[in-house]
């Protein structure tokens, strides 16, 4: 996946869903991104800058302490966006009832995450229990490398020696053999185990809130709306949110989609190359595929050092990663961004920047939530005024039409 988010414009009506999608208001209701010098002295001073940089702080603090009750509420308000087209079916087109609605489509979610967790648990506790016997194995195998990692290791000493002014123990510290493997390991599994309950506690909470989103969500939008003190506020919270929902929701059916074709490529490619648990290593590539950049460099890294650990020979252990490279290329470089960037994209820069700090902020959680979380953010900036700059520096490059090409080319030859 590569992280990229549409934002649609007016000029989509030529596709047959402008109309529809832009029922809310045009462009002409949108503040303008262009910097105003004189908005800017009138509402910034010195001392609003430093208000303004303290409650930035105080915010990130609060997000950072608070991730245990803020988490299941954002993950409820993003499956939310993916649950609307198939809630809007159910509802409208076989005359559901919404609470009847929510709760089958919750049980229909439920019982795959379930099912699948099932599936592949008995695999993966079976190679963290065979982990500490493969080792060294895996040593061996990685022999050639040994030495060119000792050197970087004794450069490194060698540096920090230099900034911190004492002498390095190169030969004590970092030429003998990694030991205690086996107490590492199982710290490691007893972490995730008393993980589990925290784990199974959000996810019962994300499911609860998620029903009353479901089911009271346009209520609640309703009542918002009807406090907004004039009619232009209400147009654009109105605009705003119907774009929310409709730009995000639209992102995660297709990345779902997705990811749920290059899941089924890399389970049936690791079939085909003889790795075992071919299903695990699916599962595995369909959640790291959520995560921007990171995700798949890291399934290429698990890749190989579940061939080094299946196959003896180096050359079938680097097969399933450059399969599953290959895989990336094609659907993260080529159709994703034809189905996505129609008009144009969130920049590169910042979806990584998000990535990172979500990352930081929230741990994995945040990884998985910073592309929809940076695609409202933006949507947000985009209707209000004092943000507009930042919303248009937010945007991606926008793809131009062959008209406007050759009208611009036409434009540069003339005298």
């Amino acid at each position: 996946m590569s992280g990229r988010m549409t934002d649609s414009s007016p000029d989509s009506s030529s596709s047959g869903h402008g109309d529809r999608a832009w029922a809310y208001g045009s462009d002409e209701d949108l503040p303008d991104p262009t910097l105003d010098r004189n908005m800017l002295r009138q509402h910034l001073n010195i001392r609003d800058m430093c208000v303004l940089i303290l409650t930035i702080l105080a915010v990130f603090y609060s997000l950072y302490f608070t991730a245990p009750i803020l988490l299941p509420f954002v993950f409820a308000l993003i499956v939310n966006l993916l649950m609307i087209t198939p809630m809007r079916f159910l509802t409208q087109t076989l005359r559901f009832p919404r609470h009847l609605a929510a709760l089958l489509l919750i049980v229909v979610m439920f019982g795959m995450v379930g099912g699948i967790a099932t599936t592949i648990s008995v695999p993966a506790a079976g190679w963290i229990s065979r982990a500490p016997q493969a080792l060294p194995a895996l040593q061996h195998k990685l022999a050639l490398l040994q030495d060119p990692i000792q050197a970087a290791q004794r450069d490194y000493a060698r540096l920090s020696a230099m900034f911190s002014g004492s002498r390095p123990a190169i030969g004590s510290r970092y030429s003998r053999p990694v030991s205690g493997s086996d107490d590492t390991l199982s710290r490691l599994g007893s972490s995730v185990l008393a993980g589990t309950r925290e784990v199974a506690g959000g996810f019962f909470s994300m499911l609860l809130m998620l029903f009353f989103l479901m089911t009271e969500g346009d209520t609640l939008l309703r009542r918002i709306v009807e406090i907004m003190p004039t009619f232009t506020k209400k147009r654009r919270l109105v605009q705003m949110t119907a774009q929310i929902e409709r730009n995000v929701s639209l992102y995660l059916v297709t990345i779902t989609l997705m990811n749920l074709l290059v899941g089924l490529a890399n389970m049936i490619q690791c079939w085909a190359t003889g790795m075992p648990n071919p299903l695990l290593w699916g599962v595995l590539a369909f959640l790291l595929n959520y995560i921007p950049i990171i995700g798949p460099l890291t399934g290429v890294v698990v890749y190989f050092i579940v061939g080094l650990f299946s196959f003896s020979s180096l050359f079938y252990a680097l097969l399933p990663p450059a399969i599953y490279l290959l895989i990336h290329i094609l659907e993260g470089e080529t159709i994703t961004p034809m189905l996505l960037a129609r008009h144009f994209t969130l920049n590169p820069v910042f979806v990584m920047g998000s990535l990172l700090f979500w990352d930081w902020m929230w741990g994995i959680p945040g990884a998985f939530l910073s592309v929809p979380m940076l695609a409202v953010f933006k949507i947000v900036c985009d209707h209000i005024e004092m943000l507009a700059p930042l919303g248009h520096i937010l945007g991606g490059p926008q793809r131009r039409s062959p008209l406007s090409s050759a009208l611009a080319a036409q434009l540069q030859s003339e005298p």
